[in-house]
């Protein structure tokens, strides 16, 4: 941990001067770094340093397994699904697709996948449709983005690990800590394979922190047998230079999971759960903290509402792509437009992939996600992960997603058009997770970290069933 400090900060880069400083973020990199902001904190009460001590004892019981916590798969069969979800298929979610069903799913990943002859270091990658593969460009490309500058901000006040953040930016941290994971001991429980005993770049990640770390090995998404020390530690993946919070896998699934389920709304509960469990997933391999999934899933939310309302200030962007993500050939203008539009080919394609209509595709299932009573029950899991509460004020209470966060309805209605965004943005309130975690500091984003759409989507259906029924 270091207390934060603009002129030690710059006096720390050699190369640096005055007007450097004034690298341009964009707005919602900035809105997404001041939701985040409760996180640099978290020292500087007693509440926040209890929260961090759990996040630690909560994380490396979930990597050993000690947690038993409620998973879809038994613990070893998670571990090696956790190998195949370290690699993110960024261009064309075909990694995500099994929470489709195991019929739909099936169909979009023989017209979307990933294929590699080099254990994914080069990649031929397809795409379901044009417009799909657009809209998921667009957006992945924002929501990395705004993962990615929470992830050096927080960890060393920069855009980049070295280049310093905005003058935007820079006040959100004053009376904060940057690197608040590395108050955390770091043993290096990986051991030789693991080169570096803490993060140059600030916030080390679990693998370089956690008192012992569970190896294990099996398959990963080419097929290649590996251990995932291999994916943390290198050469397959190398993870120990790249700050840990917030997870950028967890903003990825839950960016592109949920558009697949607006895709298929028959699928909606169960591709959020498949977002949930990717990201839980990073946990179980050794990558990230319980709070890095919080913030990954809670900073996607928030820009995907954001998106889905037609925002001017998420729409015309620039952006540039990420990893396995290609840079959008254009920016989107009209995203309910857009989304419209992908939604009626992507529907096209899996009917004639299929040769059925896709609710009839979609019913068809038999994968881990059948089973709706243990969906239920991992993802109230993760919602949280039992972490106490930092924000008192907050806790013991519904907040008014309609006063608070209205935009948060589109989440729900995009999915179930036959509601109204009042009746969506009830469901969000009536469905919400308990209040006062670290990030619910009583802004509107901390709202976003109380949203339980798995649970909110179930009690959509059963509305719109009583609707229909009358």
């Amino acid at each position: 941990m270091r207390l934060f400090n603009r002129f030690s900060l710059l006096a720390g880069i050699a190369t640096c001067v005055l007007p450097s400083l004034a690298h341009a973020q964009t707005a919602p990199n900035l809105a997404v770094l001041r939701g985040l902001a409760p996180f640099d904190q978290l020292l500087a009460t007693a509440p926040g340093r209890a929260a961090l001590a759990a996040n630690y004892r909560v994380t490396g019981d979930i990597q050993s397994g000690r947690a038993h916590q409620p998973l879809l798969l038994s613990f070893p069969a998670q571990q090696a699904q956790a190998l195949r979800d370290a690699f993110i298929t960024g261009s064309d979610a075909s990694n995500l697709a099994d929470g489709l069903g195991s019929t739909l799913g099936a169909a979009y990943q023989a017209r979307a996948n990933f294929t590699s002859t080099d254990d994914g270091q080069t990649y031929r990658a397809t795409s379901l449709t044009p417009s799909l593969a657009a809209l998921i460009s667009y957006t992945t490309s924002l929501t990395e983005a705004d993962a990615g500058a929470g992830k050096y901000f927080f960890a060393s006040g920069t855009i980049n690990g070295s280049t310093p953040a905005s003058d935007a930016a820079y006040p959100l941290l004053l009376g904060g800590s940057v690197s608040v994971y590395d108050t955390y001991p770091h043993p290096n429980p990986g051991g030789a394979a693991c080169t570096t005993i803490r993060s140059d770049r600030g916030d080390s990640r679990p693998l370089l922190t956690l008192k012992t770390l569970t190896l294990f090995e099996a398959a990963d998404y080419f097929g290649v047998k590996q251990t995932s020390l291999n994916y943390l530690c290198g050469p397959t993946d190398n993870e120990q230079r790249s700050p840990s919070f917030p997870s950028g896998h967890s903003t990825y699934a839950y960016t592109e999971a949920l558009l697949l389920g607006y895709m298929v709304p028959e699928r909606f509960p169960q591709m959020v759960v498949r977002a949930g469990e990717y990201g839980n997933d990073r946990i179980v391999l050794g990558a990230h903290y319980a709070m890095d999934i919080i913030a990954g899933r809670t900073l996607s939310l928030y820009d995907l509402a954001h998106l889905l309302a037609n925002d001017p200030q998420y729409l015309g962007l620039t952006l540039k792509g990420h990893d396995s993500i290609p840079a959008p050939e254009q920016p989107v203008s009209d995203f309910q437009a857009a989304l419209a539009s992908a939604q009626t080919d992507a529907r096209a394609a899996l009917e004639q992939q299929t040769g059925m209509s896709v609710g009839a595709a979609a019913a068809k299932d038999d994968s881990r996600f059948s089973h709706p009573a243990a969906m239920l029950k991992f993802y109230e899991y993760t919602m949280n992960y039992g972490l106490p509460v930092v924000y008192p004020a907050q806790a013991g209470h519904e907040e008014d997603v309609l006063t608070r966060a209205p935009e948060a309805g589109y989440l729900l209605t995009t999915a179930y058009p036959q509601l109204s965004l009042v009746q969506a943005d009830d469901i969000l309130t009536q469905t919400e997770a308990p209040g006062g975690g670290f990030l619910d500091n009583g802004s509107e984003f901390g709202i976003y970290s109380r949203l339980d759409l798995y649970r909110a989507a179930l009690r959509a259906r059963a509305l719109i069933a009583t609707q229909t029924q009358k």
